[in-house]
């Protein structure tokens, strides 16, 4: 990655957060760089770090302004093939990351596989469907 740190933070709802940042750090290898909890246990904000990008993500709330998101699974994509986005992240071993998400149950979506433009990349769902997509692509790198 970029030895400078990312101007674009995808931001995530999810309706179990700290569910979710647990299998975000084991499974695809962030790190926590800030989490507030809510007193009743929710995330208020988190930011996960992987090399010198950034997620962002919370608990979903129940209050208007907040009803216009809704989780993948809500959608039908946790095991259909309705997605809203898919975040891509670069790894140096796609591999290990792999077996990681085959361990954790993660849903396969696309099985590893060596690409033209080579990278090693494959794209899960978390338990919450959101779409990740993995790879040793670096665009910073290719494109320098």
């Amino acid at each position: 990655m970029s030895a400078s740190p990312s101007t674009i933070f995808p931001a995530l709802r999810y309706k179990d957060a700290p569910a979710a940042i647990k299998w975000l750090c084991n499974v695809l290898g962030f790190t926590k760089h800030t989490v507030y909890a809510n007193p009743d246990g929710t995330i208020a904000h988190a930011e996960l770090a992987l090399g010198g990008g950034m997620i962002m993500l919370g608990s979903m709330k129940e209050d208007a302004q907040a009803q216009r998101f809704q989780s993948p699974i809500e959608l039908g994509g946790a095991l259909g093939s309705v997605e809203t986005c898919s975040i891509y992240i670069t790894v140096t071993d796609a591999d290990a990351v792999y077996a990681r998400a085959q361990e954790a149950g993660a849903p396969i979506v696309r099985p590893i596989e060596d690409m033209d433009y080579g990278s090693r990349e494959f794209t899960i769902r978390d338990p919450e469907g959101h779409s990740w997509s993995v790879g040793t692509y670096d665009p910073w790198k290719v494109h320098a």
